[in-house]
């Protein structure tokens, strides 16, 4: 969520930015330095279908190359890894909505290499987790990418019909087991041809995957998946 004019003019005055990381003298609008924002991991090798980083750029990874996941394109422009996953949980469970200003910030800045979509979607919680958090965080992120990019954003057409355990604690088949059939759409629900759902973190996929799924079960066309940062592949 962008800062309010006021509280801009306030930091311009009197309260100088200050880095989230290292404490340092911020970068100008920013609560980060310029050093931490170097040190931020770059998705800028990855799998064109997932996003997955790779050691070398290829057209398509083994997994997408087997199986394509039901989306058409993803966009994830950092790697979920150190520093920023320090922000992301800061942001995500520690309820520092500064930190996720910082993030959506960072996000809206980065180059977008797919085309403009017609309709943004952020992945919903439950309502239940949306009490405990008081938020969500890809709303959060949303938010200021639409205004960015002047395209509509609806928090209110992909649904979460049921509650679920926490992704984290799951591996990938039991995230796939998790989500199914966790989303719906708002009844009479009229979508665009092009549609994004935009999340913080990409793992394995599958919460966005289901979410594409219902999405592309109402006719859309064309949906792709955003994500701030996308988790390398796991080894051994």
């Amino acid at each position: 969520m962008d800062a309010p004019i006021w509280w801009k003019k306030l930091s311009r005055l009197g309260l100088p930015w200050r880095c989230q990381l290292c404490g340092a003298p911020g970068a100008d609008g920013i609560d980060l330095c310029d050093g931490c924002i170097a040190d931020l991991p770059r998705n800028t090798s990855c799998c064109a279908r997932c996003a997955l980083p790779l050691a070398s750029p290829i057209a398509l990874c083994g997994a997408c190359q087997r199986r394509p996941p039901p989306w058409d394109a993803a966009w994830s422009p950092f790697v979920y890894g150190w520093p920023l996953d320090r922000l992301e949980a800061r942001f995500k469970f520690g309820g520092d909505l500064a930190c996720g200003r910082s993030l959506a910030r960072l996000w809206r800045d980065m180059p977008m290499p797919l085309d403009r979509p017609e309709l943004i979607l952020p992945v919903p919680l439950h309502r239940q987790r949306l009490r405990e958090r008081g938020y969500n965080q890809a709303l959060e992120l949303a938010r200021p990418l639409a205004r960015a990019l002047s395209v509509p954003l609806r928090h209110d057409v992909l649904l979460r019909n049921r509650a679920s355990a926490p992704q984290t604690e799951l591996d990938a088949r039991a995230r796939q087991r998790n989500v199914r059939k966790a989303f719906a759409l708002k009844p009479a629900a009229a979508l665009p041809a092009h549609v994004v759902i935009v999340d913080d973190v990409m793992t394995t996929g599958a919460t966005l995957a289901e979410c594409a799924r219902t999405v592309k079960r109402a006719g859309v066309a064309r949906v792709d998946v955003w994500a701030l940062a996308r988790a390398p592949a796991r080894r051994g």
